[in-house]
């Protein structure tokens, strides 16, 4: 759209309209993390296919093998795989609309909640659950590697987990620009490890295939059991969050045209909902290996992936390279995972922080506090009660994504009750939506009771199936109930400009922010309340006394 905008004149702020605090830190903070806003058309130069090898590069992590021999050697690798694939047909059914949602008006996970049935501060509580989740996964990736540096450096681990924290610290300044680099240039080595082991040993011995596959595990039979594949099922299930660590790279996807919708459907899909395709695999190969271990170790190794992959590098190459190829494998899949962990954990805290506080902190104080928390979470020894976490934190996760999940695909496109766009800016949503908070809570509430046993050790494996039943039934029977009021405060932002242009893709038609003086594109902004002129999203957001947002009704 070439139109001027009907905004065009900006007045010069005036004592009450001067910055919020934290705007000035918000402006000097380099503006590529996008922390609290829309992406700028301006900003996403990057191909389909470079996003999505970014964001897959994420997924490295050695976290999902950790997980598959946890369940494996407890239920054994019937019901194990059965958990697997039961658990990833859930997280990409629910990850495919959040993904497009992200991909396509390139906004974070938050950003979309907020729009998506919890309202302007109802979204705060799943931020918070977004935030725990890249410390507990940061917590688990960083136990890893702490003992793969004491396996081949002999470091104690109390010290492998002080380095695996403070070494992604540099990488996590830059952002986006630095984090595509990183995970475009490790994962073709980091494929080639992790795939390597796998073919020789089945190439080489099929006789491992057999001892997998009859692998009974020590609380089973042999036998398919439901009680094990449910139980199975939410600790993977733990990992439906990792949909907003996708976002968070798929945010940048260029805008969707004729000519690239191929390229841009598959980047989507693939480093989307499809991310649990490999994750799956690696979950199954967690199973193979531990059963592997089993045979030529001893079971007290086999859930570790630095003795996982020990015991399959002895089998294929000479005893002196074993030690320091699994610690390279290790090392990288820690550096990828881990700085995706810092780097959305730090977005979900600052996001919170904000808009309760209203004022914008820098995201690198976030950082910091998140990676507080997962070396703490290290030096208990976290790896060692791994299963009980996940179990318990998947409960809050189901909760959450389903809800968000139900709102865009049946509020939004069935009942058309919730906005087809998506809305987060201040002032344009109510402060709290019952739709998705009273789902959630209730979802999340009942299901954790479940998972503690209070309504019977009978029903306990079915906590992860209550989380999504109910979230999926409540979200689109609140919104009949409350006839979708909730969702937006005002209809109109006060700006003349359409927010999509012609291909339906966010405009990318500029305005000048009036207290910050930053250029922003026209879905980060809103007009003035006391002003003829426009305010972006931060700016809202650090307003501590209301001045430019608008009132409700418009």
């Amino acid at each position: 759209m070439s139109a001027e905008p009907r905004l065009a004149e900006v007045a010069e702020p005036e004592p009450a309209q001067q910055a919020a605090p934290g705007t000035d830190q918000a402006v000097k903070e380099t503006l590529e993390d996008y922390t609290l806003r829309f992406a700028p058309r301006s900003y996403r130069r990057w191909t389909p296919m470079v996003v999505a090898t970014t964001a897959l590069g994420g997924i490295a992590y050695m976290a999902d093998f950790s997980i598959g021999a946890g369940i494996g050697l407890a239920h054994g690798t019937g019901n194990a795989l059965l958990a697997i694939a039961v658990a990833a047909v859930v997280i990409f059914v629910t990850g495919f609309p959040l993904a497009y949602y992200g991909a396509r008006y390139n906004i974070d996970l938050d950003l979309i909640t907020r729009g998506s049935g919890f309202g302007y501060f109802g979204s705060v509580l799943t931020s918070v659950i977004f935030a725990s989740f890249t410390f507990i996964f940061f917590a688990l990736e960083g136990s890893i590697m702490a003992q793969g540096l004491k396996l081949g450096l002999g470091l104690p681990l109390w010290l492998g987990y002080l380095v695996s924290t403070l070494m992604v610290i540099p990488l996590v300044i830059y952002g986006m620009t630095a984090l595509s680099k990183l995970q475009v240039w490790t994962t073709p080595i980091w494929l080639l490890l992790m795939v390597g082991p796998l073919v020789y040993l089945v190439a080489t011995d099929p006789g491992t295939v057999d001892r997998f596959l009859a692998y009974a595990g020590t609380d089973g039979d042999g036998g398919i059991n439901t009680a094990s594949v449910l139980l199975g099922a939410g600790v993977c299930l733990s990992l439906i969050a990792q949909i907003g660590e996708q976002i968070d790279y798929l945010r940048f996807m260029p805008p969707k045209t004729e000519a690239n919708k191929r390229s841009w459907w598959t980047a989507v899909v693939m480093a989307g909902p499809g991310w649990v395709v490999l994750g799956a695999l690696k979950q199954a190969i967690g199973v193979f290996l531990a059963v592997y271990i089993i045979a030529e170790v001893g079971a007290s190794a086999a859930p570790e992936p630095i003795q996982q992959f020990k015991g399959a590098f002895d089998a294929m190459m000479p005893s002196w390279l074993v030690v320091p190829l699994a610690v390279v494998l290790v090392v990288i899949s820690q550096i990828k995972i881990n700085v995706t962990n810092a780097y959305s954990g730090s977005l979900a805290w600052t996001n919170s922080f904000t808009r309760v506080t209203r004022r914008y902190p820098g995201r690198m104080v976030f950082v910091l506090v998140n990676l507080g928390f997962a070396l703490a979470l290290m030096e208990a020894d976290m790896f060692s009660f791994l299963n009980s976490i996940l179990g318990f934190y998947s409960n809050c996760a189901i909760a959450w994504v389903v809800t968000v999940a139900t709102d865009i695909g049946i509020n939004k496109y069935v009942l058309k009750l919730s906005p087809h766009a998506p809305e987060f800016r201040r002032g344009m949503l109510y402060a709290v939506n019952p739709v998705g908070v009273v789902a959630f809570v209730a979802a999340s509430g009942l299901s954790i009771a479940m998972y503690f046993h209070a309504l019977g050790d009978a029903l306990q494996p079915y906590s992860p199936v209550a989380a999504a039943v109910i979230a999926f039934v409540l979200t689109p029977l609140m919104a009949v109930v409350t006839k979708g009021r909730y969702y937006l405060r005002r209809t109109d932002d006060g700006i003349a400009e359409p927010l999509l242009d012609e291909d339906g893709n966010p405009s990318a038609v500029a305005y000048e922010c009036h207290v910050c003086r930053q250029q922003f594109e026209r879905p980060d902004v809103a007009a003035c309340r006391t002003h003829d002129a426009v305010v972006c999203s931060l700016c809202l957001s650090t307003d501590k006394v209301g001045d430019h947002v608008l009132p409700a009704g418009g």
